[in-house]
Order: structure tokens, then C-alpha cells, then sequence
């Protein structure tokens, strides 16, 4: 811990008051995007930048597991388009009476509006079969990618740049139409493109499906259920 200029300590390597800011900020105020995208294309040195701040994501035994496949073309978008239609329609019916009502009036994807997608995938074999930090919890690679993803996310809405995630498809058919190897898994398939609003709260907040659980409800401290002396309100 080091003094500041005003004698407060201050950890190594931590940063400016408005830089934290900025941080905070983008944390805060990421949201869903699936209906709101502007038709402009993204700028490739823009798209770059994204891609590098996905791909110094955090992942276990440094195995950078995610590949990503970028979708700009029409063809491509409207075949992932109908596969994505058909798994809503059954999604859809899944709920019933008023809920399926209020799902059906819900804008769940992006894929024809928005100028470029990503599918962001993980290939579970690239660190061999014995990886560090994954012997006793597989999982941890597939962790690693949606790291990948956040960090994307992140620095996408630090450039004003809108991103949806669609997961209502049935996984097969996109490794089909986009020629994904079997032993890959596709953990996310993002919408980017520039945007003309951003929701204050979360779409499904605004529209009264879900709120924001409160924190101090969720947090725990030296087990379970037991409950932690937190400031919710942080400064």
C-alpha cells in the first residue's frame, strides 16, 4: 500500500478516482440489447479492439480456449435467424396464458438488425486432457470463454457499442450452418452494432418480469445462509 498525495493508502497499481469511475460505469449501465441496433456498420478497427479485449480474458491453465466467428453476411444471418425462430417458437410454448403473452411481446433477438455477430465458442480439448486449475472442476474452461465474453461486453459498451446475447437455439443446427466441429461448444452468440437507446435497468426490469435481487440478500458470510456485514451502498 502506497500514500496518495492526500496521505491515504492506496494499493499498487490501482487506479485514478475517475478511472474506477469509467469502470464502474460500464458495469453498471451494461444492458441486452436486441431491438435497438442502428444498421451502420462497425468500424474494423473497432471490432479489433473488441476481439483483444475478449481474448485477454482470464482463463484456467492459460489454455484461451474461445474461438470467434464473425457473421456479417446475409445468407449466414438468416439461416441463424430461422434456427433461432424455430427454438422460440417452442421456447414459447413452454410458458402459459398471460406469461406466454408477455414472452411473445418480447423483442429476444437481434440477428437480422445488427451490422455484425459473434459466435464465441469454446474448444474443450486445447489444453489437453490433464489442464491446470480443470482437474477436478471440467467446467472451468467453458467459465474461462464466458470471461472472454464479459470482457467483450465491457469494452463494447465503453465504446457505445450494443450487444445482445441469443441463446434460444438448438446448438446443432448453428454448428451446422456456420461449419463448427463437433467438439466445439458454443457458448454465446452476440448481436454487436452501434445503438440509438440504452434501457436505465434491464429490458425484463422495465417491462416487470424480473428485478434486481438485493445484494444483502444474496451474500453470505463463512457459510451459507449466514448473513454478512456489508455496506450496500459502497462509495
Amino acid at each position: 500500500m502506497l500514500p496518495d498525495p492526500n496521505g491515504c493508502l492506496v494499493a499498487a497499481g490501482a487506479f485514478s478516482a475517475d478511472e474506477r469511475a469509467a469502470v464502474y460505469r460500464a458495469i453498471e449501465t451494461r444492458r441486452d440489447v436486441r431491438d435497438e441496433f442502428l444498421p451502420e456498420p462497425l468500424p474494423e478497427p473497432l471490432i479489433a479492439r473488441l476481439l483483444a479485449a475478449a481474448h485477454n480474458a482470464p482463463s484456467v491453465g492459460f489454455m484461451q480456449p474461445w474461438n470467434f466467428v464473425l457473421v456479417r453476411g446475409n445468407e449466414t444471418r438468416e439461416k441463424a435467424w430461422h434456427a433461432f425462430q424455430r427454438a422460440n417458437e417452442e421456447a414459447a410454448r413452454m410458458f402459459a396464458d398471460e406469461a406466454q403473452a408477455k414472452y411473445r411481446a418480447l423483442k429476444l433477438e437481434g440477428i437480422r438488425k445488427a451490422p455484425l455477430s459473434i459466435c464465441v465458442t469454446c474448444d474443450r480439448t486445447r489444453g489437453g486432457s490433464v489442464v491446470l486449475g480443470r482437474t477436478h472442476n471440467p467446467q472451468m474452461d467453458v467459465y474461462s470463454t464466458v470471461c472472454a465474453v464479459q470482457n467483450l461486453w465491457l469494452a463494447a459498451r465503453a465504446e457505445g457499442v450494443g450487444v445482445g446475447w441469443v441463446s434460444i437455439f438448438h446448438e446443432s443446427e448453428i454448428k451446422a450452418i456456420l461449419g463448427i466441429p463437433e467438439h466445439i461448444e458454443i457458448v454465446a452468440w452476440l448481436c454487436l452494432g452501434f445503438v440509438d437507446r440504452l434501457y436505465q435497468q434491464p429490458e425484463l426490469a422495465v417491462k416487470g418480469w424480473r428485478q434486481r435481487l438485493p445484494l444483502e440478500e444474496l451474500t453470505f458470510e463463512e457459510g451459507w445462509g449466514l448473513s454478512a456485514s456489508l455496506d450496500v451502498n459502497p462509495k
